[in-house]
């Protein structure tokens, strides 16, 4: 029976392949738990610098498994909650995994595969990925969304570890970069031509007139024009 998990090292690349392409790589509980182990795993490893989730076949991943989930709505309540716990720490590992994941989805990503894409740090998607939260058809909850929308307020300690690798690659480029050489103006545009000291000289002062000086004589009487005669008082 080929196992539910492909490992593939390569380096400081680990790389975790869903491997059950007959039903589009779904949840069960062997998957959950040997996903989780090799997640904590990871973790405490030095060596590991990235993690890549991957599916094999033509799905990344469809959620859980109906056949599984079939099987637990005759269960009791402990088991459906110890399933749903199991479903839940393997989630959290991987959001809070510090090492930088990535998730490659190449095909449908279905219920709990937006899960799985939505707690990577990274997610790479080709042409025929599809999404969709489908739980509403069977009538659960998504919980896709739920962990999107928490990832949104929390960053993840892979996330940051990129960004500070990131802004500590852009500081090296650019202590190595050579100094950019002081720009000068042309020592042409210094000199002063006619031209411009016609157009850009300051304008020339008017002189102030003199005030006259008062001679002591009064004007004349005005000279009336000819037509016109005083009228006498009668």
């Amino acid at each position: 029976m080929a196992p539910p998990l492909l490992i593939d090292r390569a380096g400081p690349v680990l790389r975790l392949r869903l491997n059950r392409p007959q039903l589009h790589n779904a949840f069960d509980p062997v998957l959950i738990a040997v996903l989780t182990a090799e997640l904590h795993a990871a973790g405490g490893d030095p060596d590991v610098r990235v993690v890549v989730l991957e599916g094999e076949g033509a799905s990344f991943s469809a959620g859980a498994d109906l056949q599984w989930m079939r099987g637990m709505a005759a269960a009791s309540e402990e088991e459906n909650r110890e399933d749903a716990l199991a479903l839940a720490r393997l989630m959290r590992t991987l959001d809070e995994l510090p090492r930088p994941t990535i998730a490659r989805v190449h095909g449908p990503a279905f219920g709990g595969g937006v899960g799985l894409m939505a707690c990577c740090d990274i997610a790479l998607g080709t042409p025929q990925a599809r999404f969709g939260l489908t739980e509403s058809r069977l009538g659960t909850a998504a919980g896709g969304d739920l962990a999107l929308r928490d990832r949104r307020n929390r960053p993840a300690p892979g996330a940051t570890l990129v960004r500070q690798r990131r802004d500590l690659r852009r500081r090296r480029r650019a202590a190595l970069r050579p100094a950019a050489p002081r720009w000068s103006p042309p020592m042409h545009w210094m000199r002063p031509s006619p031209r411009r000291s016609r157009c850009c000289a300051a304008p020339r002062r008017r002189p102030r007139p003199r005030p006259r000086r008062w001679s002591g004589r009064l004007p004349a009487a005005p000279v009336l024009p000819p037509a016109w005669t005083a009228p006498t008082p009668s």
